[in-house]
């Protein structure tokens, strides 16, 4: 029997570079947490004065950017919490992380030579302040290229031959429409660009001390890589911005080393050399990983600053709404994914509006209301939305004669408010109507076997007992509501024993046979809901779905 231990007495560490915060997961080799880290951006490094880990243009419409520079800060301060806290950073065997997904940073012609002799005795931050072409990064809230968007999927025949081309139509967030951007709008700095990384291979590059190549599965969130060949699309980089190719440098799986860890890392923090940096990925790549996604029945929905639902499948059909990318723990699947802009952000400003700021008076008023919210239907869009497609707004409508038996005789009418509990219960089932909605014109299985919840609103059971109901399944929780982190250290692990092995190997064989005594298990959290309110939420879904295609006839972008 082949053995897939992992070498006794090391350590796995995974980083999440988010919008909000850079977070740290360490697990031993029986797959246990034994050291977790944060810096959030807004209070930690409040001279970069972001808000939510982001600039917000008030000059250019749906431009939403970082400081480019406040994430190098970040590591060099997360990285002298572990080491002084004591944590043993020499026997950790390897490093792997995840990015928020879309952000993409620019490196300076020249920047390389700066980046591979960095020099122990001086913080990062100190060093790599000059090596941007642009400082700002576009992050994946942006919504500033819509005509770039366009652009691309014209050029290619359509969004439809670019979804089976890629894996997603043009979206506005994605990187190629962000490079477009750039190139058409600051050409001098796109011609001073040496190299284009996502936050992931960004990140990568810094603890390898060169460019890192960007991974298979965060690649496919660029529209620029062909999904099906695993390597850019030519025609695509073509009408995209000249050069480009040369700027991104190659592309590797997610499970592949990247190097071993610089110097500055060795010196500075007392790494071992021989540590190895595994490709890191995108934020949701590696919460299906952490989360232990490994059968097609099974989805996740994370609940952070976005909201994102996902999936597992062995083909690749194309979409207009949702996304597909390679699975970044199977070398031949691919994972599926709706993302939502307004997630936890949204929930906090209706918290903040009607409750008190208080979670605890939020979910009292959550309480307070009745399933399927005697007919009210709310769509709240703080931000830009992805699904489906529409501006900053919030409408609310009430159906009348609606009693959850027919939509016989049942007429919407738009009101201008709720009263504050109804106005909880319509935000967070028009969350998820919205979520089982699209999932199901997407071809994710409804209702799915079960519902892994992560992220910071997984906390709340209250909103999970909407899930539950609207989806009519039992929901499960995993230890760490980081499931990004956790899945970057696991990934970690997982890299580590494919190197050792020289082949790829199924991640779920480091932890199959003893996953009730890891920190990876799931605890049931809440059951499936009564299956005839389950079928009233099916009503109400499709009247929702009605009022949302006129939303966006009306109001919607592209």
């Amino acid at each position: 029997m082949e053995d897939y231990s992992l070498p006794h007495d090391s350590y796995f560490l995974g980083f999440d570079s988010s919008t909000q915060s850079l977070k740290a997961t360490v697990l031993d080799a029986n797959l246990k947490i034994v050291a977790q880290e944060i810096v959030n951006f807004d209070s930690e490094l409040p001279h970069y004065k972001t808000k939510d880990g982001v600039y917000r243009d008030p000059c250019v419409n749906g431009r939403i950017v970082s400081p480019t520079i406040m994430w190098v800060e970040a590591l060099d301060l997360l990285l002298q919490r572990l080491y002084n806290s004591g944590l043993e950073l020499g026997k950790i065997a390897a490093v792997s992380g995840s990015g928020q997904q879309h952000g993409s940073v620019y490196w300076k012609n020249g920047s390389l030579r700066i980046l591979s002799s960095l020099d122990p005795n001086k913080r990062l931050v100190d060093q790599l302040g000059e090596a941007f072409s642009v400082k700002e990064s576009p992050v994946w809230m942006d919504s500033s290229t819509t005509e770039q968007c366009k652009a691309i999927e014209k050029a290619v025949g359509g969004a439809l031959v670019l979804s089976e081309l890629t894996g997603s139509r043009a979206h506005e967030r994605y990187t190629g429409p962000q490079i477009r951007r750039i190139y058409e709008t600051q050409p001098e700095a796109y011609r001073d660009t040496d190299r284009v990384s996502l936050v992931s291979s960004f990140m990568a590059s810094l603890l390898i001390g060169r460019y890192a190549c960007i991974d298979h599965t965060d690649g496919a969130g660029m529209n620029l890589m062909d999904i099906k060949e695993r390597a850019w699309s030519e025609r695509i980089l073509e009408v995209t911005a000249p050069g480009l190719e040369e700027k991104l440098g190659k592309l590797a799986p997610a499970y592949a080393v990247a190097g071993s860890i610089a110097p500055y890392f060795v010196e500075r923090y007392h790494f071992d050399k021989n540590c190895l940096i595994i490709q890191w990925s995108g934020d949701n790549p590696n919460s299906l990983a952490g989360l232990t996604l490994n059968c097609p029945g099974d989805l996740a929905i994370s609940l952070g600053t976005s909201d994102t639902l996902f999936g597992i499948t062995a083909e690749h059909k194309p979409c207009l709404e949702g996304h597909v990318f390679p699975n970044p723990v199977d070398s031949k699947g691919y994972m599926v994914m709706l993302v939502y802009k307004n997630g936890s952000l949204t929930r906090e400003d209706i918290r903040n509006r009607c409750a008190d700021k208080s979670w605890d008076v939020f979910n009292a008023l959550l309480l307070q209301t009745q399933p399927l919210n005697g007919g009210k239907l709310g769509f709240y869009y703080k931000d830009h939305e992805i699904i489906p497609p529409l501006p900053v707004g919030f409408h609310r409508y009430i159906l009348e004669n609606f009693n959850g038996d027919t939509l016989d005789g049942v007429k919407e009418r738009e009101v201008a408010e709720f009263d504050a509990a109804s106005e909880v219960r319509a935000l967070v089932e028009g969350q998820f109507l919205s979520m089982r909605a699209h999932a199901e014109r997407f071809g994710m299985p409804c209702p799915p076997k079960r519902i892994i919840a992560t992220g910071g609103a997984s906390a709340n059971n209250s909103i999970l007992n909407s899930v539950a109901s609207i989806f009519g399944c039992n929901v499960y929780k995993v230890q760490s509501s980081d499931s990004a982190s956790m899945g970057a250290a696991l990934r970690a692990a997982h890299g580590w024993l494919c190197n050792k092995k020289g082949k790829f190997v199924a991640i779920s064989s480091m932890y199959m046979d003893k996953l009730e005594t890891t920190s990876l298990n799931c605890k049931l959290a809440v059951s499936a809901g009564d299956q005839q309110l389950v079928s009233k939420y099916t009503l109400l879904l499709n009247k929702r779905l009605e009022i949302e295609n006129r939303l966006v006839q009306k109001l919607g972008r592209m």
